[in-house]
């Protein structure tokens, strides 16, 4: 006599739930002893019930098991070294490419800069470009400009210890 198929859903009955699921977890556990001996193969096997109960099984040590298992993973996640050299050799690639487009755009600012400071600020705007060449920021040398006019004429230098942090007297 052949046993009637079942379908697979969620037994709804509690007590006959928790009995299929013991015999059931005890099936499971017989098949995974008969693989570890049959093929000589290591089988862990890791089971929590519905009330987190832990029930495990390991043809050897469980915690090596578990070691190899996160250590084999972790390669898994990890691209290969030619995907990330060849990543890499990309980024080099774009980057120089943007440090071209940003020195050409670089070069037509100086230019416009200096057509715009044509006469008496000539000599002043080639003295600034070539500092800030060397290094200095562009932010210093808009200070320089600001400072180089003279100061504003709203400016009021008769207090000049609270505009320079100074303590009172």
């Amino acid at each position: 006599m052949a046993r009637e198929k079942i379908k697979i859903k969620k037994i709804d009955n509690l007590t006959a739930r928790q009995v299929t699921f013991s015999k059931r977890r005890r099936g499971l556990f017989k098949k995974a002893e008969e693989l570890s001996v049959l093929c000589d193969a290591e089988v862990a096997l890791i089971i929590f019930s519905a009330t987190g109960k832990l029930f495990e099984f390991a043809s050897s040590s469980m915690k090596d098991m578990l070691g190899r298992y996160n250590l084999h993973s972790n390669k898994l996640d990890q691209p290969s070294l030619e995907l990330q050299g060849e990543r890499i050799m990309n980024e080099i690639s774009s980057l120089e490419t943007k440090r071209a487009q940003l020195q050409e755009e670089n070069k037509l600012l100086k230019e416009k800069l200096v057509s715009f400071f044509k006469g008496k600020r000539l000599a002043l705007v080639d003295s600034e470009i070539a500092t800030q060449e060397e290094g200095m920021s562009s932010q210093s040398v808009n200070n320089v400009y600001s400072c180089s006019s003279g100061p504003p004429l709203e400016d009021d230098s008769s207090d000049t210890s609270l505009k320079l942090g100074l303590p009172f007297s």
